[in-house]
């Protein structure tokens, strides 16, 4: 968190997983269907194809005195300079799982990266929560097996479809809520991420 002259705070929130999992289609949901927000310009740093070359970004007023500032990052392994960097100043992570079974071994690369950047930080000083997308997928896994696999026992997770919207609201304003709980009223993290 920081506060900019104004006096308002600003918190970071990441969407994180890996390349095509639903990142950015889950914030450009948020950003058309969440009404209630004052919202910036988003801005989204891609390829000719439409993936993320480097982060995608819109800033969210929820009240006069609390701004959420959201990043989505890129999930390709040559952009693993580039995710360090937009985990700087952090305060809470959506990590974005895509439910495909063919895709496990690049959700738990993403995981264990995320975990060997934020180190005992992630899921104490920085909350994190997780989307198990694509659940709309008829070979989509189960939550239980993909929690398993991913070595997440009590982390708060929801089932999503980025691109219907599914839980994807109730996803954010989760994360609002916990960060704002954690920094404004000094409730503790829910879960870790070990």
């Amino acid at each position: 968190m920081r506060k900019d002259t104004q006096g308002r705070m600003h918190f970071k929130i990441v969407f994180w997983g890996p390349s095509l999992s639903g990142k950015t289609t889950a914030l450009r949901w948020i950003y058309d269907n969440v009404e209630g927000l004052q919202k910036g310009s988003f801005t989204s740093v891609a390829d000719h194809t439409g993936r993320t070359l480097f982060f995608d970004y819109t800033p969210v007023q929820a009240t006069e005195q609390v701004v959420f500032e959201i990043y989505t990052v890129a999930g390709q392994k040559r952009h693993a300079g580039q995710r360090k960097v937009i985990l700087e100043g952090v305060d809470g992570i959506i990590f974005v799982a895509d439910s495909s079974p063919d895709q496990m071994e690049a959700n738990i690369e993403s995981l264990n990266e995320l975990r060997e950047l934020l180190g005992p930080r992630l899921g104490h000083e920085v909350l994190l929560l997780v989307m198990l997308n694509k659940q709309d997928l008829p070979n989509a896994m189960q939550k239980d097996v993909m929690l398993a696999k991913l070595g997440l026992g009590n982390v708060t997770c929801f089932t999503t479809c980025a691109l219907s919207g599914e839980n994807v609201k109730r996803t954010f304003r989760q994360i609002t809520r916990d960060i704002l709980m954690q920094h404004v009223y000094q409730a503790p993290a829910k879960a870790s991420a070990s």
